[in-house]
Formats: structure tokens, C-alpha cells, sequence
């Protein structure tokens, strides 16, 4: 089954928690704090792969998850790093932000790779905190929580033609002439249910790949039909073969055809109209086909598209259509690009979530600290420990939430909820 798009969940490992140590050998009475790092939490990596061809993987399983980072150890030993998460999909994959819709990373090459969800960062154990003043900290880092986000995977077709036309007017045909697929071919509506890709040999090192567009029926930008769920594959090719029946041997006017298939592309993509477009008329070995023909490509030329007139059973035309395309995919600039729109940050910039963020808010009366940093902080401290205490009032104080809560109006003994904490205000 072709499955062009799935959302998934993705979570990326939480960094392991710092050791809490000290140094306990004979003749080391005075050892010192001796606890280790955590180790990072394992990222999610998504990675394109010519081996695959559809999403269908991601059908049945819809939870990605990274290993977390170990906890420290004594003898100031890291945790072990988590182990990274790779997801493989086709080439020519788009990784969407589940919500916005918009754009995160367009995996188009084969063995490209995006940190999807980057893993936390391992805690610090208490030998880090070690100061001259400071001398046995009782007290470490918690991990990071890693990344989590839920995505939306759409494969677009890395195509240089694209084959469209209503069903019955032969594409499917001249794309297994054309090249060697071997697409399902009969004589009823909608034979073909998935997008067909055909390799087109030119000559030593020169071909180009054809895809056939199923579907494309009037009402399908609307989601009439298959053709609103096979669009999005037109949007990568550089040349668009038009195929219509020129022998209206299904009972439909050739022109009027074309009409409705371009206003359909032109509703999905308006942008779908700057692609160059060639016309073929098939069929011409059906009696009455050739002498049809005269008016409808006398019509089309004066619009400006090349007209081919050709027949899949006698193969007659085949030989020039295939050449012209090739000669015009010569001038065409090969760009995969596609129409969506993309989220304001790319590469690296994709996988930071904001760490640091604080949040200092007056709701319902109630004063409220929160963020993924205070929410480190606050599980990082050992409150019965004063040191520990100490090193948490005095971060608040340089992180400027002490100023945003007084210049909020807090006054001593009023309450304040750090991460669902409550905690009581004093100077």
C-alpha cells in the first residue's frame, strides 16, 4: 500500500541526573565530593533512504522514542550517553510541525540526516559544585528533559515528469512504453490508485524519472476523487506531460478535459501553472482519432503549448515525445523544491527548544514561576541541605526572578508556585 503521509510523536531522551559523592578511602578522610556527570539523553534523527519508497511504517507504530542518559556515578564516572533514535523514510520526505503545519526540514537527498528532537543534557554531579566556600556540596544536577514535538511526515515524489490527464487516457501506458515500470493497466476508472515512477533511458549516463499522477478527475483540488490525495506529487517535477483521450473514445471532449485538469492543478497550486506543460494526444491509431485532432492542436499551439500526437499500442510518436522531453528537461533548472510554507528557523536552528525560558506571571492573585530551567533548578535542589538551599535562592536572585516578582507586586510571606511548588516569599 502507498502511504504518502503519517504524524508521529517523537521524544528524545531525558539527560541523566548528576551523582551525589563523596571520596571514602583509607587514609582520605577529607576525600572531597567525588560524584559524576549524567549522560545526555539519545536524540531523534531522521534519515532519508533511496531503499524506501512509502511511509507505510509509520501506519501501525506512531511513538518514536530516545533513550535517556545514565545517571552519574561515583568516583566522579559519567553516565552513559542514551542511544540515538534513527528513523528512515523515502527521499523527498517533508518533516512538518504538527501543529503550524509549516515546514521543519525537507529531506530531498538521499543519506540526509535532521535532529528531530535533540536528547537533554546530562546533570552535573556534586564534585562540579565544589567551591573554595563550597567544599562538600550536597547536592547535583537533574537532566534536561530531551525534546518531544509531534510531526507531520509528507512524501512528495522526487520526480522530472510528471504524467496527468483523467483515467482511461493512457498515462500508465506510455509510462511502461517510456520506461521500465510495470504499473497495473485495465480499462476501468481509476486503475491506477498510487503514484507510478518509471526510470526513461536517454543514453550513457542520461535519463530522467516520470511519474504518473493517478486520479486527477474534476473536483479534485477539492478532495474529489483520488487526484486531492496524489496532488502533492506534481509539485517537484520540472515538465508536465498533459495526456488527453484524442479520440474521445470515453465519450468526453479532449478539450474540455484539458480545460478542467489545468483548472484543478491551478486551484491546488496557482504556482503549478510556471511549469512547463507538453500536450499529448493518444489514441491517434483509433479510426476518426487523426482527423479530430487538427482542431484541438490548432487550438492548443495558439496557446502556446507543443502538441504531440502518438499512439501507446502502435508505439507510433513515442520515439519524438520521449526526446523532446529530454531536450527540454535540458533547459530546466533541477529543483526539488516544493510550495509549503517553512517554519522561520532551519538546520541547527530546528533543534533548539529554548532551555532558559522563565516564566514569571501574576494569575488569579497567585504568583507563578515557571520554565523548563526553573524546573531543572528546582529538581536539582536538595532542600534540606543549606548549601543547596543556598545556591537555589542565589540563582533565582541572578536569573532576575526575585526582580520580576517584586516588580510584580510580591510582598514577604506571599506565596509563590515554582512548577506547582508552593514556596513562601521572603527577602
Amino acid at each position: 500500500m502507498f502511504i504518502d503521509s503519517a504524524s508521529i510523536f517523537v521524544k528524545a531522551g531525558k539527560g541523566g541526573n548528576g551523582a551525589i559523592s563523596f571520596r571514602r578511602e583509607k587514609f582520605e578522610p577529607s576525600g572531597g565530593p567525588y560524584g559524576g556527570d549524567g549522560g545526555d539523553g539519545g536524540s531523534v534523527i531522521i534519515e532519508s533512504s533511496e531503499s524506501i519508497r512509502t511511509l507505510m511504517d509509520f501506519r501501525y507504530k506512531r511513538r518514536y522514542i530516545a533513550e535517556n542518559g545514565e545517571d552519574g556515578k561515583t568516583k566522579k564516572q559519567y553516565g552513559k550517553k542514551g542511544k540515538d533514535l534513527l528513523i528512515k523514510v523515502p527521499a523527498g520526505t517533508l518533516i512538518k510541525d504538527g501543529e503550524t503545519k509549516k515546514v521543519i526540514a525537507d529531506l530531498k537527498e538521499a543519506n540526509q540526516r535532521f535532529i528531530i528532537a535533540k536528547g537533554g543534557k546530562g546533570g552535573k554531579g556534586n564534585a562540579k559544585f565544589a567551591t573554595s566556600t563550597r567544599q562538600a556540596p550536597r547536592f547535583a544536577e537533574a537532566g534536561e528533559k530531551g525534546d518531544e514535538k509531534n510531526i507531520i511526515l509528507e512524501l512528495k515524489l522526487l520526480a522530472d515528469v510528471g504524467l496527468v490527464g483523467f483515467p482511461n487516457v493512457g498515462k500508465s501506458t506510455i509510462l511502461s512504453i517510456l520506461s521500465s515500470a510495470k504499473p497495473k493497466i485495465a480499462n476501468y476508472p481509476f486503475t491506477t490508485l498510487e503514484p507510478n515512477l518509471g526510470v526513461v533511458y536517454i543514453g550513457e549516463g542520461e535519463s530522467f524519472v516520470m511519474a504518473d499522477i493517478p486520479g486527477l478527475i474534476e473536483g479534485a483540488a477539492e478532495g474529489v476523487g483520488l487526484g486531492h490525495d496524489f496532488l502533492r506529487h506534481i509539485e517537484r517535477t520540472r515538465l508536465i506531460v498533459h495526456v488527453l483521450d484524442g479520440s474521445a473514445s470515453e465519450g468526453r471532449d479532449p478539450l474540455n478535459d484539458f480545460y478542467k485538469i489545468n483548472d484543478e492543478l491551478f486551484k491546488y497550486n496557482e504556482k503549478l501553472s510556471d511549469k512547463y506543460q507538453i500536450v499529448v494526444l493518444n489514441k491517434m491509431d483509433i479510426p476518426g482519432a487523426m482527423e479530430r485532432s487538427f482542431s484541438i492542436e490548432n487550438e492548443l499551439k495558439e496557446k502556446g503549448f507543443e502538441v504531440f500526437k502518438i499512439s501507446s499500442v502502435t508505439k507510433e510518436g513515442i520515439d519524438a515525445l520521449k526526446y523532446n522531453i529530454w531536450n527540454r528537461l535540458l533547459k530546466i533548472e533541477r529543483d526539488y523544491k516544493t510550495f509549503d510554507e517553512v517554519l522561520e528557523f532551519s538546520g541547527e536552528e530546528g533543534n533548539k527548544n529554548n532551555k532558559d525560558d522563565i516564566i514569571v506571571k501574576k494569575e488569579n492573585e497567585k504568583y507563578i514561576v515557571e520554565g523548563s530551567f526553573v524546573e531543572k533548578l528546582l529538581y536539582s535542589t536538595n532542600f534540606d541541605d543549606i548549601d543547596s538551599l543556598r545556591y537555589f535562592q542565589n540563582t533565582m536572585r541572578k536569573r532576575g526572578i526575585v526582580d520580576e516578582l517584586k516588580r510584580l507586586g510580591i510582598r514577604e510571606n506571599e506565596s509563590v508556585f515554582i512548577c506547582d511548588h508552593e514556596f513562601e516569599f521572603f527577602e
